[in-house]
Parts: C-alpha cells; structure tokens; sequence
C-alpha cells in the first residue's frame, strides 16, 4: 500500500510537471527543460518515461547544436 501511495506521489508531480512544461513550448519559457525534468521523475517509477527521457536529451542536444551552429561566434 505505501509504495502505491508513493508511485501515485511521483505520477502526479511527474504528470503535472510535464503539462507545465507542454505550456511552456507555446508560453515564455523553457518548455523543453521542463518537459525533461517531468520526465526524469517519473522515469523513476515508469520505464516508458526512461525512453522518452532518454529521446527528449537527444533532441536537446540536437537543438543546442543547431543553435550553436546558427549562432556567430565573436572573437574576444
């Protein structure tokens, strides 16, 4: 009983964290990185939420290179 009420705990912030940061995508704000972060608590109870964690840090860093490649550099 006390690891259900503790995995219903996690889904919840998980779920709410992840719809804050599905808003973020269409708001002001780091959508992604909080899309992230809501997935990397509920990868802690859920194995589906392991695999998308693990697909949204590659996009992550798809898109860090992107812009670093978009972005000129200036020399100091």
């Amino acid at each position: 009983m006390a690891h259900q009420s503790v995995r219903l705990s996690v889904a919840a912030l998980g779920f709410t964290v992840l719809v804050v940061g599905v808003v973020l995508l269409v708001t002001p704000g780091p959508g992604l990185l909080v899309i992230i972060a809501g997935l990397a608590i509920l990868a802690h109870e859920f194995a589906w939420a392991a695999i998308a964690l693990d697909k949204a840090k590659t996009r992550a860093a798809q898109a860090k290179e992107a812009a670093m490649r978009r972005t000129p550099r200036r020399l100091s």
